[in-house]
C-alpha cells in the first residue's frame, strides 16, 4: 500500500498578525509551523504502516517557503519519502490552485490513499481533500478517523454534525480529510531531525501553475472595538439582581 500525506505550514498562532500598507497580511514576517491537521493525517499514515510493514509513506508539500524543516521532520517520524513540488508561486494560493498542483504531481503517481489534514487553520476551508478528489475523479470522505488498511478497501469512521458516526469502507484510490490520528502525533528530538538532514534528501518535483477560477481578497483590517464588557463581580444574588433589570430594561422580561 502506498500512502500520500499532504502538508502544509501555516502561521505560528502565538504570533502577532500585523498588516501591509496595502492593507494585506504581513506574511513574511510571520513563523510557520506544520498544520496541527495535517500531522494528525501524517500519523495516522504512519499507524497504517506499523499495521501493515509493507505499506510506504510520502509526505509532499508546495514549495511555498521554508518547507524543507516539515519535510525532514515527517521523515525522522518515520515517513519513506519526502516531496516539494516547486514553481513560481507563493504563499497566497487559493485552495483550488493548490489542488490543480497536487493533482499535477499525482496524475503522475501511483498512490492508494491520499491523506491530508481536514482543515487548517489559516482559512478553515477544508476544501482541499475535496477539491483534490473532483480533480482526480476519485473517492472522498472528510472529517475521518480510525482508517484501516483491508483487503475490500479503507475501512473508517466518519464524523458528522450533532455527535452521529458513520462506519464507511471506501475503495482505493482515494483521498481522505483526517479529523484525528488513533493515538496523538509523535515526537521526534531536533538531534533526529539534524541527522535526517544529514543522511537524506528531499526530492522536488517541477509543477505549472494553474489557471483556475478565485476569490479576490480586496482589503484586510483588524476589527475595531464597538464597546466593552461590563463585569458584574460574583456574588450571585448581585448578579441575577442585575441580570433581572438589563432584561427588563430591553423589554425581553415582563415584571
Amino acid at each position: 500500500m502506498k500512502i500520500l500525506v499532504v502538508m502544509k505550514d501555516v502561521p505560528d498562532l502565538v504570533e502577532e498578525l500585523e498588516l501591509t500598507d496595502d492593507s494585506r497580511l504581513a506574511v513574511d514576517d510571520l513563523s510557520y509551523v506544520p498544520s496541527e491537521w495535517d500531522d494528525q493525517a501524517l500519523e495516522e499514515a504512519l499507524l497504517i504502516k506499523e499495521d501493515h510493514p509493507d505499506t510506504t509513506v510520502t509526505v509532499v508539500a508546495l514549495d511555498t517557503g521554508d518547507v524543507d524543516n516539515m519535510l525532514f521532520t515527517a521523515l525522522a517520524k518515520g515517513a519513506d519519502r519526502a516531496v516539494k513540488l516547486v514553481g513560481d508561486f507563493g504563499r497566497d494560493l487559493s485552495n483550488r490552485a493548490r489542488a490543480a498542483l497536487l493533482a499535477q504531481y499525482l496524475r503522475e503517481q501511483a498512490f492508494d490513499v491520499v491523506l491530508t489534514g481536514v482543515q487548517a487553520i489559516d482559512d478553515l476551508d477544508g476544501q482541499i481533500a475535496g477539491l483534490l478528489a473532483g480533480l482526480l475523479e476519485w473517492p472522498h470522505a472528510s472529517v475521518v478517523r480510525n482508517v484501516e488498511w483491508h483487503p475490500d478497501g479503507v475501512h473508517l469512521i466518519q464524523e458528522y454534525a450533532g455527535g452521529r458516526m458513520a462506519e464507511l469502507t471506501v475503495s482505493t484510490p482515494a483521498v481522505l480529510g483526517i479529523q484525528a490520528a488513533r493515538k496523538p502525533p509523535r515526537y521526534v528530538t531536533v538531534a533526529k531531525v539534524r541527522q535526517i538532514q544529514k543522511s537524506a534528501a528531499i526530492e522536488e518535483v517541477e509543477v505549472e501553475v494553474p489557471s483556475v477560477p478565485e476569490v479576490r481578497l480586496r482589503r484586510l483590517y483588524k476589527p475595531e472595538a464597538a464597546g466593552h464588557a461590563e463585569m458584574w463581580g460574583e456574588d450571585i444574588d448581585t448578579v441575577v439582581d442585575q441580570l433581572v433589570g438589563l432584561l427588563k430594561e430591553r423589554k425581553l422580561l415582563r415584571s
